[in-house]
């Protein structure tokens, strides 16, 4: 039974009985010897949370090597990193259950149409690809639009910005878990973009997207962020464990 104060008890005694009732059942409700949730810095705008491991703050690739060589190959200029012809970039830690936050930007002067604008991706575990892509009055296949879970799940809205604009993805992941009986149950992905509810709560098997440069179960692997031969920009990426 909780302990009450002098005060509480004194206003107990003015409440109604059903108020007395629902005070009484909320304060079983809430033992006071639970653990007390971790304190987390939340931040402010355009920084991670205290908790947050920051794979890209603007000053330097040493979080990542390069897909084809040791060293990464983008482009750092002015805090922001754009992709280059030298491959995609792969963390050098590597993760599975996360809190994801991207900031990219498609290319300014609109160039192509349909996957030929503003294409990269974001993919976690360096196999299930969220897409980005300039949509921005630009149509494409639903599943390979902006912000698709590509080949498997089109986004429920487009958010895109006009191009050059910074966007974000903010993505809440949950990887595929192999079982004591050897099979494999599913992760998900839920997704905003700019803040808005893109992607909820998919599921995601063991199979990877298409043209994923990783493939086959893993218990973790590296976020890669793809070169698809346009000039995206990205820039504050972090991410927080969830395990």
């Amino acid at each position: 039974m909780p302990a009450f104060s002098f005060r509480n008890m004194v206003l107990l005694c003015l409440l109604p009985l059903p108020a007395v009732a629902l005070f009484a059942v909320e304060a079983a409700a809430a033992p006071q010897d639970e653990a007390q949730p971790r304190v987390v810095g939340p931040g402010v705008a355009g920084s991670a949370p205290s908790d947050a491991i920051v794979l890209f703050d603007g000053k330097d690739l040493s979080k990542f090597r390069g897909e084809r060589s040791a060293e990464p190959k983008w482009k750092l200029d002015n805090g922001v990193m754009e992709t280059t012809p030298e491959g995609g970039l792969f963390s050098k830690e590597e993760f599975a259950d996360c809190q994801l936050h991207v900031e990219w930007a498609a290319p300014t002067v609109v160039k192509g149409e349909g996957q030929g604008r503003g294409n990269s991706g974001v993919y976690l575990m360096g196999r299930y690809e969220i897409q980005v892509l300039d949509c921005y009055n630009n149509q494409t296949y639903p599943n390979g639009q902006c912000g698709a879970f590509y080949g498997h799940n089109a986004p429920l809205v487009n958010a895109c910005r006009k191009p050059g604009e910074w966007q974000t993805y903010d993505i809440i992941f949950h990887a595929p878990k192999r079982l004591a009986d050897g099979k494999v149950q599913a992760g998900s992905y839920t997704v905003l973009h700019n803040g808005v509810l893109i992607q909820d709560h998919i599921p995601v098997g063991e199979q990877s997207t298409t043209a994923a440069p990783l493939n086959g179960y893993a218990e973790k692997a590296p976020l890669y962020l793809q070169d698809h031969g346009n000039p995206v920009r990205f820039r504050n990426v972090w991410l927080r464990k969830l395990n």
